[in-house]
């Protein structure tokens, strides 16, 4: 056991009802919840000792922040310990999409295989491809930065990054719109928070600016995508493929999205490493200490007056 965590009681609850979150968080100091746990005004009006909830994840869509201000809590994250397994991920995903890994699984295990063919199971080169981040955070530079080993181009779309190429060592990732990015990438990668100008942000049309031979890879939030859309334009091979780790009514998943053969589905892994998992718990610990100490917590993401 880690030592900090032993200091700690930690609550990593999953798949919680209300009522459960309720419960937990009347006359507690501090919540420790997953991202699938939602906490909203209601249950802050339940809890008037608490003082800080430290989310277990980048994101906190969450979590009702403005509600938590104005109750006088304190609401921090765990940034930058999940970035490179969730790169790491990302590519497991593109290269597992791309060249077919899964079929030729499942080929193998149905007896399927008879033998090698020529045009057996054609995936596609990614030399020479271009690459497009939407949204590039410290993930979005993380997987940005693993195309130089496969000889690709990048391409960015993130206002809050500038109008400045980005140098990320051994690849420069280059400044572009939305909808040239969508339809110039062959690979479509989404590394945005959720919020209400990326709620649906690949929609329908945004969809239809994508190139047919091109795939798209979802591992920040499942709202960022249309799902409907997203299966409309994969049973009409408008794309070319897609993979995604994350849902919009995560854990289920769009009616018809299970029955396609050109897309790769996977249960919210992303940070899924043991390394991993247990620096984010212990970062949670770190901001719930803090402020059980008195101090402002490291990873705030809300500030709050005193």
């Amino acid at each position: 056991m880690d030592p900090l965590l032993g200091q700690c009681e930690l609550e990593l609850g999953a798949g919680l009802t209300s009522e459960q979150v309720q419960q937990a968080i009347a006359g507690v100091s501090a919540l420790v919840p997953l991202l699938t746990v939602r906490i909203d005004q209601a249950l802050l009006d339940q809890a008037n000792q608490l003082k800080v909830i430290a989310n277990v994840a980048v994101g906190y869509d969450n979590i009702d922040v403005t509600a938590a201000t104005a109750h006088g809590v304190w609401v921090t994250n765990t940034p930058g310990v999940l970035t490179e397994a969730t790169a790491d991920f990302t590519w497991a995903m593109i290269l597992a999409l791309i060249r077919r890994v899964i079929e030729g699984h499942r080929m193998m295990l149905a007896g399927a295989y008879h033998g090698w063919e020529h045009t057996m199971l054609l995936g596609v080169d990614l030399a020479g491809k271009l690459l497009g981040i939407v949204g590039l955070g410290q993930i979005g530079r993380a997987v940005a930065r693993r195309a130089a080993g496969f000889g690709m181009q990048v391409v960015f779309y993130d206002p809050s990054a500038g109008e400045e190429e980005v140098d990320l060592g051994l690849i420069h990732a280059r400044p572009v719109s939305l909808n040239e990015l969508l339809g110039s990438a062959d690979i479509v990668s989404l590394h945005t928070p959720l919020g209400p100008s990326t709620h649906h942000l690949i929609d329908a049309s945004s969809l239809a600016l994508m190139k047919p031979e091109a795939y798209l890879i979802n591992t920040s939030r499942g709202p960022v995508v249309d799902e409907a859309a997203l299966v409309e334009h994969l049973r009409r091979r408008r794309i070319a493929g897609a993979a995604l780790d994350v849902y919009e009514q995560e854990p289920r998943i769009a009616p018809g999205l299970d029955q396609l053969d050109n897309v790769l589905l996977q249960p919210h892994l992303g940070s899924a490493t043991r390394e991993t998992r247990l620096r984010m718990a212990r970062t949670a610990a770190e901001n719930v200490l803090a402020v059980l100490q008195g101090r402002r917590p490291p990873n705030a993401v809300n500030d709050l007056p005193g």
